[in-house]
């Protein structure tokens, strides 16, 4: 009934909940050579843990010192950003203010080109009036 529960005798302890089928016990004498080997792996297994957590450590103090970095790229670009928008602003500003000076330009310009156009319907009818006048004379 006893096995059934899990519950086994232990050669020193009597009845025990342990599933285990090794013979160790706390306070027996065992093979030194084991002894050794254990300790050696404990100590190896605690070195390998350290260097692990060592490792990991490092991964985050080097991703805190690129957040840093980066915190301080951001606010550089930031700043940046905040003086074109300044920048762009005051542009804007000269742009209007400027409009109806350009405005007026664009209405010299077209000004000038009706200007040249009629200069050139002058200068051909006055070609054409003085070939009649050359033709005119050339009669009498």
């Amino acid at each position: 009934m006893e096995e059934e529960y899990g519950v086994t005798d232990s050669p020193r302890k009597g009845p025990t909940l342990s599933t285990s089928t090794s013979s160790f016990e706390p306070f027996d004498a065992h093979d030194p050579n084991l002894s050794r080997l254990a300790t050696k792996m404990f100590q190896k297994t605690g070195e390998y843990i350290t260097h692990e957590l060592a490792s990991t450590v490092d991964d985050y103090k080097l991703i805190e010192n690129m957040n840093r970095a980066m915190m301080g790229k951001v606010a550089d670009m930031r700043e940046m950003s905040q003086t074109i928008a300044a920048k762009n602003s005051e542009l804007n500003r000269k742009y209007e203010e400027l409009k109806p000076l350009l405005q007026r330009i664009d209405d010299i310009e077209s000004t000038v080109d009706k200007l040249e156009a009629a200069a050139y319907q002058l200068d051909s009818y006055t070609i054409r009036l003085e070939n009649k006048f050359k033709s005119v004379k050339a009669k009498q």
